[in-house]
């Protein structure tokens, strides 16, 4: 009994001390976040309108490209070599534009690629700051993303073990 009373008392305030150091994390959903957020309804609605003017153009090129194949395929047969030569030529220089249109637009460094960047870059950069300044204002030690992959957006400094893990990497 008396060992009892006496480990309390020792254990009591290290108990204490650990629970006031308890972690504390939040989390957002950031996917909810995009989707009630006047700014990015706005970026979205530029770039659709945006793909849908370039996906008209491409609609437009390939029906001028169908069209001079169907011309190609119901005249070879009375074409001359040299003709024939030409058209076919011409064709493969519209598809080649096709295919440099659709990677100049809608490549991994299209102009898709850049403009979704330039107008969400802004809106994400808010959002980021909104989620840090909460973040400290409620002391939290860490926010996670819930949608998608889990993800950081906020961490204290403290807890960043980076140069750490290096410090020793290069000591080994």
């Amino acid at each position: 009994m008396k060992l009892t009373i006496i480990s309390l008392v020792v254990l009591l305030p290290i108990f204490s001390s650990v629970s006031s150091a308890q972690l504390k994390v939040g989390y957002v959903d950031s996917d909810t976040i995009m989707d009630n957020l006047p700014d990015v309804q706005d970026a979205r609605q530029k770039l659709d309108a945006l793909i849908q003017e370039w996906q008209n153009e491409l609609k437009e090129m390939e029906s001028n490209l169908k069209a001079k194949k169907d011309d190609y395929e119901k005249r070879k047969l009375i074409m001359t070599g040299e003709t024939s030569t030409e058209a076919l030529a011409e064709i493969a220089k519209l598809e080649k534009e096709i295919t440099d249109y659709r990677d100049k637009k809608f490549g991994a460094n299209g102009e898709l690629f850049q403009k979704q960047d330039e107008l969400m870059k802004p809106v994400q950069n808010k959002i980021f700051n909104t989620i840090k300044d909460i973040a400290l204002e409620d002391d939290l030690d860490f926010v996670f993303d819930r949608s998608g992959d889990i993800m950081f957006l906020y961490a204290k400094e403290k807890y960043d073990l980076t140069a750490r893990v290096l410090e020793r990497l290069k000591l080994e």
